[in-house]
Protein backbone atom coordinates (compact mmCIF):
# COMPACT_ATOMS: atom_id res chain seq x y z
CA UNK A 1 0.00 0.00 0.00
CA UNK A 2 2.97 2.41 0.74
CA UNK A 3 4.52 1.76 -2.56
CA UNK A 4 1.21 2.62 -4.12
CA UNK A 5 0.91 6.08 -2.64
CA UNK A 6 5.31 6.32 -3.76
CA UNK A 7 4.42 5.54 -7.40
CA UNK A 8 1.03 7.92 -7.16
CA UNK A 9 2.68 10.70 -5.56
CA UNK A 10 5.66 10.70 -7.78
CA UNK A 11 3.33 10.69 -10.96
CA UNK A 12 1.04 13.68 -9.38
CA UNK A 13 4.60 15.22 -9.26
CA UNK A 14 5.34 14.60 -12.39
CA UNK A 15 2.12 15.87 -13.81
CA UNK A 16 2.88 18.66 -11.78
CA UNK A 17 6.16 19.59 -12.82
CA UNK A 18 4.89 20.46 -16.98
CA UNK A 19 6.62 20.06 -19.76
CA UNK A 20 10.38 20.68 -19.70
CA UNK A 21 11.84 22.91 -21.54
CA UNK A 22 15.09 22.12 -23.04
CA UNK A 23 16.22 25.33 -24.06
CA UNK A 24 19.89 24.89 -23.44
CA UNK A 25 20.51 28.48 -21.83
CA UNK A 26 17.92 31.74 -20.68
CA UNK A 27 20.19 33.32 -23.40
CA UNK A 28 18.66 31.24 -26.44
CA UNK A 29 14.87 32.70 -25.03
CA UNK A 30 14.03 35.99 -27.24
CA UNK A 31 13.07 38.90 -25.08
CA UNK A 32 9.59 39.78 -26.26
CA UNK A 33 7.23 36.96 -24.79
CA UNK A 34 4.71 37.33 -28.19
CA UNK A 35 7.83 36.26 -30.14
CA UNK A 36 8.72 33.57 -27.77
CA UNK A 37 5.53 32.18 -28.22
CA UNK A 38 5.19 32.19 -31.40
CA UNK A 39 8.80 30.47 -31.62
CA UNK A 40 7.76 27.63 -28.89
CA UNK A 41 4.15 26.92 -30.83
CA UNK A 42 6.50 26.61 -34.14
CA UNK A 43 9.01 24.48 -32.34
CA UNK A 44 6.17 22.02 -30.62
CA UNK A 45 5.23 21.21 -34.48
CA UNK A 46 8.40 20.31 -35.67
CA UNK A 47 9.96 16.43 -34.46
CA UNK A 48 14.16 16.82 -33.41
CA UNK A 49 15.18 14.53 -36.20
CA UNK A 50 17.64 12.64 -33.79
CA UNK A 51 14.96 11.60 -31.16
CA UNK A 52 12.17 11.76 -33.47
CA UNK A 53 9.64 11.48 -30.64
CA UNK A 54 10.36 14.75 -29.15
CA UNK A 55 9.43 18.27 -30.82
CA UNK A 56 12.58 20.57 -30.61
CA UNK A 57 11.09 22.20 -28.38
CA UNK A 58 11.68 19.76 -25.98
CA UNK A 59 14.47 18.41 -26.90
CA UNK A 60 17.96 18.70 -25.56
CA UNK A 61 20.28 17.18 -28.73
CA UNK A 62 22.61 19.80 -30.11
CA UNK A 63 21.03 19.60 -33.42
CA UNK A 64 17.62 20.31 -31.60
CA UNK A 65 19.32 23.93 -30.32
CA UNK A 66 20.17 24.80 -33.80
CA UNK A 67 16.53 24.33 -35.71
CA UNK A 68 15.16 26.44 -31.71
CA UNK A 69 18.00 29.18 -33.25
CA UNK A 70 16.88 29.01 -36.59
CA UNK A 71 13.51 29.25 -35.82
CA UNK A 72 13.99 32.12 -33.33
CA UNK A 73 15.84 34.02 -35.81
CA UNK A 74 13.26 33.73 -38.46
CA UNK A 75 10.65 34.99 -36.52
CA UNK A 76 12.97 37.98 -35.29
CA UNK A 77 13.30 38.52 -39.05
CA UNK A 78 9.48 38.96 -39.39
CA UNK A 79 8.98 35.33 -41.57
CA UNK A 80 4.99 34.22 -40.90
CA UNK A 81 4.58 30.92 -38.93
CA UNK A 82 3.70 29.31 -42.48
CA UNK A 83 6.76 30.16 -44.07
CA UNK A 84 9.01 29.31 -41.50
CA UNK A 85 7.55 25.31 -41.49
CA UNK A 86 7.16 25.44 -45.74
CA UNK A 87 10.88 26.24 -45.13
CA UNK A 88 11.57 23.63 -43.00
CA UNK A 89 9.47 20.95 -44.35
CA UNK A 90 11.16 21.74 -47.64
CA UNK A 91 14.69 21.59 -46.49
CA UNK A 92 13.94 18.28 -43.93
CA UNK A 93 10.66 16.56 -45.68
CA UNK A 94 7.55 15.86 -44.21
CA UNK A 95 9.06 13.89 -41.17
CA UNK A 96 10.13 17.00 -39.69
CA UNK A 97 6.90 17.63 -38.78
CA UNK A 98 5.22 16.03 -35.77
CA UNK A 99 1.58 15.73 -37.38
CA UNK A 100 1.85 15.13 -41.25
CA UNK A 101 -0.54 16.35 -43.51
CA UNK A 102 -2.97 14.07 -44.64
CA UNK A 103 -2.24 13.40 -48.35
CA UNK A 104 -1.14 10.50 -50.74
CA UNK A 105 2.81 10.24 -49.02
CA UNK A 106 1.16 9.53 -45.92
CA UNK A 107 -1.90 7.54 -46.20
CA UNK A 108 -0.19 4.29 -45.10
CA UNK A 109 1.23 6.50 -41.90
CA UNK A 110 -2.37 7.55 -40.91
CA UNK A 111 -4.32 4.74 -41.79
CA UNK A 112 -1.55 1.87 -39.82
CA UNK A 113 -3.85 1.93 -36.65
CA UNK A 114 -6.84 1.28 -38.84
CA UNK A 115 -5.43 -1.09 -40.26
CA UNK A 116 -4.00 -2.91 -37.59
CA UNK A 117 -7.04 -3.33 -35.98
CA UNK A 118 -8.95 -4.72 -38.98
CA UNK A 119 -6.33 -7.23 -39.14
CA UNK A 120 -6.27 -8.18 -35.42
CA UNK A 121 -10.29 -8.88 -36.21
CA UNK A 122 -9.83 -10.89 -38.64
CA UNK A 123 -7.11 -12.34 -37.09
CA UNK A 124 -9.56 -12.97 -34.06
CA UNK A 125 -12.82 -14.06 -36.69
CA UNK A 126 -10.46 -16.44 -38.19
CA UNK A 127 -9.74 -17.98 -35.05
CA UNK A 128 -12.82 -18.50 -33.13
CA UNK A 129 -14.28 -19.88 -36.75
CA UNK A 130 -11.38 -22.98 -36.66
CA UNK A 131 -12.66 -25.44 -34.17
CA UNK A 132 -10.63 -28.39 -33.62
CA UNK A 133 -11.33 -31.30 -34.71
CA UNK A 134 -12.33 -34.01 -31.62
CA UNK A 135 -10.88 -37.26 -31.55
CA UNK A 136 -12.25 -40.01 -31.95
CA UNK A 137 -13.83 -42.31 -29.13
CA UNK A 138 -11.79 -44.47 -27.31
CA UNK A 139 -12.17 -48.31 -28.81
CA UNK A 140 -13.54 -50.94 -26.36
CA UNK A 141 -10.33 -52.09 -25.87
CA UNK A 142 -8.53 -48.89 -25.01
CA UNK A 143 -11.27 -48.22 -22.54
CA UNK A 144 -10.29 -51.76 -20.71
CA UNK A 145 -6.70 -50.81 -21.10
CA UNK A 146 -7.03 -47.66 -19.87
CA UNK A 147 -9.29 -49.11 -16.82
CA UNK A 148 -6.36 -51.48 -16.12
CA UNK A 149 -3.75 -48.41 -15.76
CA UNK A 150 -6.19 -46.74 -13.56
CA UNK A 151 -6.65 -49.43 -10.96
Amino acid sequence: MIRFRLVVAVFLLALAAGPAWALSSPSEMLANPVLEKRAEAIGMQLRCVVCQNESIEQSDATLAAQFRAIIRRRVTEGWSDKRIMDWMVQRYGTFILLRPPFDPMTWILWGAPAIALAVGGVAIVLARRRHPSLPEPLSVAERQRLAELLK
